[in-house]
């Protein structure tokens, strides 16, 4: 089913939420569909034991959601593709609802290998996309953010990948963020052509055939608003993310020791708390985007991290909705079709 229709009703909009997936159980995602039902219009499905579900869903909202009982449940320590073998568990019968037209798109704080093996090889890949992308959201000193890809889904990339994530990008950021010529850069260790290894240089120069690429960018471009699109693999993008969470972590952690060892500081520390530092928590909050979308298939799922309280499942069913009410999906095939064909002349 195509969700690429922005005439759909927001009220028509049906979004399978993994009700057991996530590290603390079904209580913050029922709690964040809630959350998510108090501000939008949507149906939500919920997928898991439904003893649990209603245990945890106040009786004023069992009559808005929908739920489909299963038993089974994805552990992290779960291999990705036992999800596949295991057609009773809440993943893969959310997935379904999607591959079946019955939801609009899937979201998930579950295992995310597990979630986008199901969701490529059961709601399948857009057709001129040999992998799907992971895609995710970081803080930049300007108003808008970065988007990076891939960050996770496809560890060893050919230069055909690269490119495809830089089409997805461009049409994310467009038909999504609502950036009209979004800037795309490719990740490599200096800004100048020659730079990078083969995979990049070999990326770099399918990437030309995009309108809106950039050339190479360095780390520090993430964050500073100098593009809006990043490229990058799969194992280097998932570094970046990691790497970049923990610095956040310890840069709060430092902040904490040496304001307890001042009396100014704390004093000085009281005075921001409620502007500066609220701010700053707030833009570096991942719960404030929610989950990652798997880019490059053929629907909608969204990945959220497996630590996802309330707010961040509210988030991602936002994500989800916005994602099946654009035309992404349809701009990603224009970008590849219209790429292709100047790359063949």
């Amino acid at each position: 089913m195509s969700t690429d229709n922005k005439s759909v009703p927001i009220t028509s909009v049906r979004i399978a939420i993994d009700a057991m997936g996530g590290d603390f159980g079904p209580e913050p995602i029922i709690d964040g569909c809630v959350q998510a039902l108090n501000e939008r219009k949507f149906t939500p499905i919920l997928v898991g034991n439904k003893e649990d579900i209603l245990s945890y869903l106040p009786l004023y909202y069992q009559d808005k959601v929908e739920i489909v009982d299963c038993n089974d449940v994805i552990s992290m320590s779960d291999s990705a593709t036992d999800a596949l073998k295991r057609k009773d568990c809440s993943i893969y019968k959310a997935v379904e609802l999607v591959r079946n037209g019955n939801a609009d798109g899937v979201v998930s704080a579950g295992h995310s290998g597990a979630t986008m093996a199901v969701a490529t090889l059961r709601i399948g890949r857009l057709p001129h996309i040999s992998k799907p992308a992971l895609a995710t959201l970081m803080p930049t000193d300007v108003e808008q953010k970065t988007l990076v890809l891939d960050v996770g889904a496809v560890v060893d990339c050919k230069a055909q990948n690269l490119y495809e994530f830089g089409a997805m990008g461009e049409a994310y950021a467009q038909e999504v963020m609502g950036i009209p010529n979004p800037r795309i850069g490719l990740l490599a260790n200096g800004s100048e052509k020659s730079k990078g290894n083969e995979l990049t240089k070999e990326a770099f120069s399918l990437l030309e055939s995009l309108d809106n690429f950039q050339g190479n960018v360095e780390g520090r471009d993430i964050f500073n608003g100098n593009v809006d699109v990043v490229v990058t693999d799969g194992f280097t993008g998932n570094i970046l993310l990691k790497t970049s969470e923990g610095v956040v972590t310890a840069v709060f952690s430092l902040m904490k020791q040496h304001i307890r060892k001042s009396m100014p500081a704390k004093f000085g520390a009281l005075l921001m708390k409620r502007k500066v530092f609220s701010n700053l928590k707030k833009q570096l909050d991942y719960a404030e985007y929610g989950g990652a979308p798997l880019l490059g298939i053929n629907g909608c799922a969204i990945i959220g991290h497996g630590s996802s309280n309330a707010k961040a499942v509210k988030n991602a069913i936002f994500q989800a909705i916005s994602y099946t009410r654009s035309d992404v999906n349809k701009k990603i095939e224009e970008l590849l079709v219209v790429g292709q064909e100047r790359l063949n002349k």
